[in-house]
């Protein structure tokens, strides 16, 4: 009977004992769970604080350099020569969608035979999504028209050159802040479609500007032959700009991180050398859309159309893909010949100039040393060398002069 009792009153006491170390677990597992969603923030914050000590911040460079562009803006000068009735002015105008030339007044026969070769220039601002361009477009009329065209092509030649020399001017110059680039970026060169190949004067322009510009051979009017005759005819203009050595402008290489699309694409360029172009400010309507091109009584040419000429890949070429690296090369290759030229004459100049100088000078040690020839005979143990280096009344630039004025003699 004691020992029942005993045992059920120490069954009452160890259990509350129980209850209480199953109280404590639950409280400290309440405590742990509440604790922990409030661990990761101090650990979140801790490695931001560690990626803001890595991060230096010259990564956003490019969007600087971005926006230091946009708000000064670019500029773009765009030479078009060929002969007239080509296309060249509906082909601009077509090109940056705007109307240069409003006030153009055509010539007829007569005044085109007197008429000499003139540079004209036409400057557009063109603001596009907030990017705006200054468009210069230099034409040449005159080009090509006359009877005899003998070094017509020396007037673009010297523009292209004044261009160069003023430029270098402003950059040796004391205000170099503001410096205007008039400088011709790239020269559209527009070739007949009627012929068979290049014409001698379309040989001895290009040859007489590939080292001062970038030139893009252009097949004009491209609507009057067949895809068959264009074809060849681009064929057989390569083939001749590659026989007369002519150095019309290369398309850089791809680099080998471009991805397939920009190759394939790069490489149409590449092919479509010279572009044939169809230039058209008209609106038509096919197929139920209004698009720029020409009315035929055989059907319509769009000239937006891939299908139907390269107007689109010039465009691009210009615009879009290539109009930097136009002005990279017209800076860096061109532009520096014009320069190292120039720096060359320039040193040429003074070492001639310091040269008559020099040789004024030369003269009077001829007298001097006439006057020492004729006390030889007197003088037996000293030469007349010797006696110049002793003599102290000649003077000093002679004694340098020796084998120059023996030379003059």
């Amino acid at each position: 009977m004691h020992l029942l009792l005993w045992s059920e009153m120490a069954e009452c006491t160890v259990a509350p004992v129980a209850m209480e170390d199953s109280d404590r677990e639950a409280d400290s597992a309440s405590d742990e769970q509440d604790s922990v969603p409030a661990s990761p923030e101090p650990r979140a914050n801790e490695v931001e604080k560690d990626q803001d000590k890595e991060y230096v911040g010259f990564a956003t460079l490019p969007n600087q350099v971005h926006r230091k562009s946009v708000k000064k803006g670019f500029d773009f000068t765009l030479m078009v020569a060929g002969e007239s009735g080509l296309g060249k002015s509906t082909l601009v105008n077509s090109l940056f969608l705007t109307d240069l030339y409003k006030d153009r007044k055509l010539l007829n026969a007569e005044e085109r035979i007197t008429q000499t070769v003139e540079i004209t220039k036409h400057t557009v601002d063109i603001e596009e999504k907030g990017v705006k361009l200054k468009l210069t477009i230099v034409d040449t009329p005159g080009f090509g028209d006359a009877v005899n065209n003998t070094e017509c092509w020396k007037s673009v030649a010297d523009y292209i050159d004044q261009q160069f020399e003023q430029y270098f001017r402003d950059e040796s110059g004391l205000n170099r802040k503001n410096i205007q680039d008039n400088r011709v970026h790239c020269c559209l060169y527009f070739i007949s479609p009627f012929g068979h190949g290049l014409r001698p004067l379309d040989v001895e322009f290009m040859k007489a500007l590939h080292e001062k510009v970038n030139i893009v051979p252009v097949l004009a009017k491209a609507d009057t032959l067949t895809p068959t005759e264009v074809k060849r005819k681009k064929i057989k203009i390569r083939e001749e700009i590659e026989q007369y050595g002519i150095k019309i402008y290369q398309f850089p290489d791809c680099d080998s991180d471009e991805d397939e699309d920009f190759k394939q694409q790069d490489q149409e360029l590449k092919d479509c050398i010279p572009f044939a172009v169809i230039g058209s400010n008209t609106v038509v309507e096919a197929k139920g859309k209004r698009v720029r091109g020409r009315l035929y009584p055989w059907g319509i040419v769009e000239v937006e159309n891939p299908a139907h000429c390269d107007f689109v890949k010039l465009r691009n070429m210009l615009v879009r893909t290539h109009m930097q690296d136009l002005k990279d090369v017209t800076r860096e290759t061109h532009y520096e010949n014009y320069r190292a030229h120039c720096i060359q004459s320039m040193t040429r100049m003074v070492v001639k100039e310091r040269n008559r100088k020099y040789a004024l000078l030369i003269p009077p040690a001829e007298a001097a040393l006439a006057h020492f020839i004729t006390l030889e005979s007197h003088i037996t143990s000293t030469s007349v060398f010797g006696l110049m280096s002793q003599t102290t009344s000649l003077p000093l630039h002679c004694t340098d002069l020796p084998a120059n004025c023996t030379a003059q003699r």
